[in-house]
């Protein structure tokens, strides 16, 4: 459930592609493309995820229009990225690497399915791709489900349930189809999801051998994925015979460089690793970029306050494929490195079209942030495709090209150039270094556009919230964003004064999550620049004796290392004491003392802090 993974080892004799490549000297290097003798894997498509988590947690809060073009940019069929699959987090109440997202079911007696922006978000990539492919995922568990144990699987009836209820509410409540899920095949199957596909591990490929050997699992299971492969397979992987995805790769800064490492690893995932499908962690970097892996998504929305938003590298390289070719095409036969570095892939829809993705990345230009990539050499090359087969009639080709060499002063992304001709049956084409380029059948790609976004603003200066909001679109109020616990709207229908609308935290247990969680529940808002800051919030101790929360300012840290968070820390506690720690975790004492908090009544807290005054503000 971590976002990471490994692989076992490779045997060549599965991974040399089926070309004959020959090579004039001094001359063009020739490739095949032929279906004659059958077809290869069928493609599963191209896709991202939001979660893992918290990653989209700004984009509802964008104001329209810049929302609806950051969805259409994602999803939006021949637009943009053009999203075949989306995958998202089952909300766990659990930090799950950027922040907390809420669950379904926080108690065993609780079920909403409007909490958290995934249903929402679903339905909107539904609602501009009808056909795309919905998956959920638990990467955290609420703490009930281990029956107090820090293990989501002791009791598998039960965490079967808890997720098969997601699906259920999925459509029950939003009409929302899942089409994949980790979970029990016997439970789905029983309550009659037999058209829910499973996908196991999301790790590594260690389950393949397993399936090899257990024929109810190998029947129980549609697809293996693997997070960050390396465009590897492991050799059992690949004779189970079962569907193979990268189901969670990429995860790097969506730069020049991680525009490359898109491109080398969509190709190369099937090339090397027999991958049907690739999914990018994540789908769009929209959380505060100081959390960890920041701008990691295929594209940036990371200021609502502004509007401000920008198309990354990534979005054009993804369209190189998606806009041209479509889930239950099937790869040819026929794919495989170039002679001078690069790999080329060929798909078809098996009634006359073809599509032929190529990239020439070079090391330095396509390093992914994980796993290590080897060395290895790319230099300009020409190449020659000779078109046999099905294909040996067609007379002409549209050009799609991408340059991506951080050498050149201006980048050329997704640029449709004039119609290859082909002439006795064969193209030509001069590949420079770290280059992409789409040839295909399909006319109707396009590289989508809207007037340029706001300019970019720091977070505003002076922001304040009351939380008066009758019917909230979501859950959260704008711009928090958690990190340990879940803060949602509530109205206090038993306060007879000003304090109706509220913002409360709801959490009593400690959640199951692969991640660090902190034992004390924050969100956090703001600019990370801040110095010199004033933070104002009315208070209110539910529980007596025990209870306590805190205020904060400069604090350093968040998502998965929240636990290690610096700053300054202002406590008050139900027994009326209250310290300032300069840690999250309340041990480094900076000063003590007795408040006259209690629980169960409103106080204003305040906290000031001047940086020019921090060494003795603490001493008055």
């Amino acid at each position: 459930m971590a976002t990471d993974g490994s692989t076992g080892g490779v045997a060549l004799c599965l991974l040399i592609p089926l070309i004959a490549l020959l090579t004039v000297p001094g001359g063009s290097a020739q490739y095949p493309l032929d279906d004659r003798g059958g077809l290869g894997r069928m493609f599963d498509g191209i896709g991202a995820i939001s979660g893992g988590g918290a990653t989209s947690r700004l984009l509802v809060n964008y104001p329209e229009p810049q929302r609806t073009e950051i969805l259409d940019y994602l999803f939006k069929p021949n637009f943009g990225a053009s999203l075949h699959i989306f995958k998202v987090e089952i909300g766990g109440d659990a930090q799950t690497t950027d922040g907390t997202e809420p669950s379904h079911m926080h108690y065993p007696d609780d079920q909403n399915y409007f909490r958290g922006y995934e249903w929402w978000l679903m339905k909107e990539a539904k609602k501009r791709n009808p056909a795309i492919k919905l998956i959920g995922l638990p990467w955290a568990f609420p703490g009930w489900i281990g029956y107090g144990k820090c293990w989501p699987y002791d009791f598998p009836d039960v965490t079967a349930y808890y997720v098969v209820s997601w699906i259920i509410g999925a459509k029950q409540y939003h009409g929302l189809d899942i089409d994949y899920i980790g979970v029990l095949r016997h439970t789905l199957d029983r309550l009659g999801l037999k058209n829910v596909g499973l996908i196991a591990a999301d790790g590594d490929w260690e389950i393949a051998h397993s399936m090899i050997v257990d024929p109810y699992l190998s029947e129980a299971v549609q697809v293996i994925g693997a997070h960050y492969p390396g465009t590897h397979t492991a050799t059992d992987a690949v004779q189970t015979g079962k569907k193979l995805w990268a189901s969670e790769d990429y995860s790097t800064y969506n730069d020049e460089v991680g525009g490359g490492c898109w491109a080398r690893i969509l190709n190369q995932n099937y090339v090397n690793g027999n991958m049907t499908s690739t999914i990018s962690w994540n789908m769009v970097a929209s959380y505060y970029e100081e959390l960890p892996f920041g701008r990691e998504g295929l594209m940036t929305a990371k200021e609502p306050w502004s509007g401000h938003y920008v198309v990354s590298t990534p979005i054009w390289i993804t369209a190189h494929t998606t806009q041209f070719s479509q889930p239950g095409w099937y790869y040819l036969k026929t794919v495989g490195h170039l002679d001078k570095g690069g790999s080329y892939v060929a798909l078809t829809d098996d009634l006359g079209n073809l599509t032929v993705i190529i990239e020439t990345m070079s090391h330095n230009s396509s390093i992914c942030i994980r796993p290590p990539l080897p060395d290895y050499n790319v230099s300009a090359q020409t190449a020659t495709f000779y078109l046999q087969g099905s294909f040996s009639n067609l007379r002409m080709l549209q050009v799609w090209y991408s340059s991506l060499d951080i050498n050149n002063t201006k980048l050329v992304m997704f640029k449709k150039l004039p119609p290859l001709k082909v002439e006795n049956g064969s193209f030509t084409l001069q590949l420079g270094v770290n280059e992409v380029y789409t040839i295909t059948t399909l006319l109707t790609g396009q590289k989508g556009s809207f007037p340029d976004p706001p300019k970019s603003k720091p977070f505003p200066l002076k922001y304040k919230d009351d939380f008066n909001v009758r019917n909230p679109p979501f859950t959260e109020a704008p711009y928090f964003a958690d990190q340990s616990g879940v803060f949602e709207y509530f109205t206090n229908t038993s306060d007879p004064g000003d304090h109706v609308f509220t913002f409360r935290q709801v959490l009593t247990q400690r959640p199951i999550s692969w991640a660090s969680d902190a034992y004390q529940a924050i969100s956090v808002i703001g600019d990370y620049e801040w110095s010199n800051v004033t933070v104002t919030c009315d208070i209110y101790i539910e529980t007596p004796d025990t209870g306590g929360l805190f205020v904060a300012a400069r604090v350093d840290q968040g998502g998965s290392l929240t636990e290690r968070a610096k700053g300054i820390f202002f406590w008050v506690f139900a027994d009326g004491s209250y310290k300032v720690t300069s840690d999250l975790l309340g041990k480094i004492i900076l000063c003590k003392g007795l408040a006259g908090v209690r629980a169960r009544n409103w106080h204003t807290l305040s906290l000031h802090i001047n940086v020019c005054k921090l060494l003795f503000y603490f001493c008055i």
